[in-house]
């Protein structure tokens, strides 16, 4: 384990997911297109940074020895590259210019890897808090047996 994330390290994820989330969202409200264009935009967002934070919590599970089904994995992997698919079907077929493709294609990635990085840090917080707690139990059983020792 490295350790617990720094506060800046926290912070500057942190703001960098509302960013995302905040540009992507004040970009459809501007959007002049139909309101169930918007929602399926939002619904991919919501959709993608779900699939996205389940697919590294998974990642990183496996990775720690933790049993993780091989259906969820894949169910995880597909979840995350269709979100990506239906965004990038939807903003090549999308009636928008260039630019705007573009912004909406860079605040969704933005707010992916903000996602991911956010629930890392909460991650590595609660590990490092809980290997100090189990740590600081184990401190008054050493104590203990030296005490019954001398």
């Amino acid at each position: 384990m490295n350790g617990k994330p720094t506060k800046a390290f926290v912070l500057v994820s942190i703001a960098m997911l509302i960013a995302g989330v905040s540009a992507f969202c004040i970009g459809l409200l501007n959007a002049q297109m139909a309101l169930n264009e918007k929602g399926y935009y939002f619904a991919i967002l919501i959709f993608g940074l779900f699939s996205f934070v389940s697919l590294q919590k998974t990642v990183r599970d496996k990775l720690e020895g933790s049993f993780i089904s091989k259906p969820y994995i894949i169910m995880c992997w597909v979840a995350s590259a269709t979100s990506i698919a239906l965004l990038t079907i939807g903003l090549i077929n999308a009636e928008l210019l260039l630019s705007e493709k573009g912004f909406y294609a860079m605040a969704y990635l933005l707010s992916g890897f903000a996602a991911i990085t956010v629930q890392k840090n909460v991650r590595d917080s609660i590990a490092v808090s809980e290997n100090i707690e189990s740590q600081e139990l184990e401190k008054p059983e050493e104590v203990n047996e030296e005490l019954l020792t001398n």
